[in-house]
């Protein structure tokens, strides 16, 4: 079984007793400062020059300086920026104003884990990972509960790193909620798994096949998209409050019929061969070197997929029916620049 802690089993005067730097103020950012400063932390939010970020951070109270003054004037720095970005902030930044007892902090194990950044050894370096974005840990803070959250210690130079991290969760809120301990490797192998294969990469590429099936088959689009997306959020609702079971005991019996009669005929073991494969990917490091490319290359692939998803006829049909239905809060992502 997996070590689960709650707000008992940690110390928030631990936290309170240090300077946190908190690198970056966006999903993430914005709620760990928001709430490590409403439960009484010392924050200073780091920003590079010119952030529109600044203005937000100051008009809520919060310090903010330059990167490289905050983690100088902090023992503890939470690098909250994108995966991709953190390396250069860390050789450029960081890594000249660490000092030994210092504790470096991650919210996800991407850079540990494939080695893009190697910090000193007489520093502590542990991960406190919100299982959830990061509006929902403001907002489960400001009602009074959490966003569970993972814990994982990578070097324990003081001996000190697992109390001091569970001091930070009970700060963020998470311990609210349930912190479980884990290792980097496995957050990081598990977290992109389950992004590539089924949150994001297999449901959608299972919601575009269900769609693009019933339009070449002559259906009416808006049907097709209603049956195929939009019923989607119903069923994984009835699967977060109850599991599986709930949401088949709350759906007819021809639709849990057609669970058990169709749903392996979709994934199948061709399918779960897929998975295994890229799962091996994940933990050879196969996928974070070419995303690292990707990157290094200015993500002409990246962008280009992301243009050409955005023109689906799926995606043209929601926005129309989403417009017809006040219900919804209807939400775009914002056009390239």
């Amino acid at each position: 079984m997996a070590q689960i802690r709650y707000d008992s089993d940690a110390d928030l005067d631990l936290i309170r007793s240090k300077t946190i730097a908190i690198i970056g103020f966006g999903s993430q950012g914005h709620a760990h400062a928001l709430n490590l400063h409403d439960s009484g932390a010392n924050i200073i939010v780091g920003l590079r020059e010119g952030s529109a970020s600044k203005a937000k951070a100051e008009a809520a109270g919060l310090k903010v300086l330059s990167i490289p003054e905050a983690c100088k004037t902090a023992n503890v720095i939470m690098l909250l920026a994108p995966d991709t970005r953190q390396p250069q902030i860390y050789e450029r930044d960081i890594a000249p104003n660490l000092e030994a007892g210092d504790t470096l902090m991650f919210a996800h194990g991407f850079n540990i884990r494939y080695g893009t950044i190697t910090p000193p050894a007489d520093i502590d370096i542990s991960m406190i990972a919100p299982k959830g974005p990061g509006h929902r840990v403001r907002e489960t803070f400001q009602a009074g509960a959490g966003v569970p959250s993972l814990l994982a210690i990578h070097q324990d130079a003081s001996g000190q790193a697992d109390a001091l991290a569970l001091s930070y969760a009970k700060g963020i809120g998470g311990a609210r909620a349930g912190v479980i301990t884990t290792t980097f490797e496995e957050e990081t192998e598990t977290d992109l798994f389950g992004e590539q294969a089924v949150l994001c990469g297999g449901a959608s590429e299972l919601v575009k096949a269900g769609f693009e099936t019933l339009v070449e088959a002559g259906y009416q689009p808006e049907i097709a998209y209603f049956e195929c997306l939009h019923e989607l959020k119903l069923i994984v609702d009835l699967m977060y409050r109850g599991g599986l079971s709930y949401m088949r005991y709350s759906i007819s019996d021809t639709a849990e019929y057609g669970d058990y009669v169709s749903g392996r005929r979709i994934i199948n073991d061709g399918v779960k061969d897929e998975m295994r494969a890229i799962l091996a990917d994940i933990k050879s490091g196969s996928f974070a070197e070419k995303w690292i490319a990707e990157n290094q290359a200015g993500r002409p692939s990246f962008d280009g997929t992301r243009s050409a998803e955005s023109d689906l006829e799926l995606e043209a049909v929601g926005r129309k029916l989403r417009e017809m239905m006040p219900f919804v809060e209807a939400a775009h992502p914002p056009k390239a620049a």
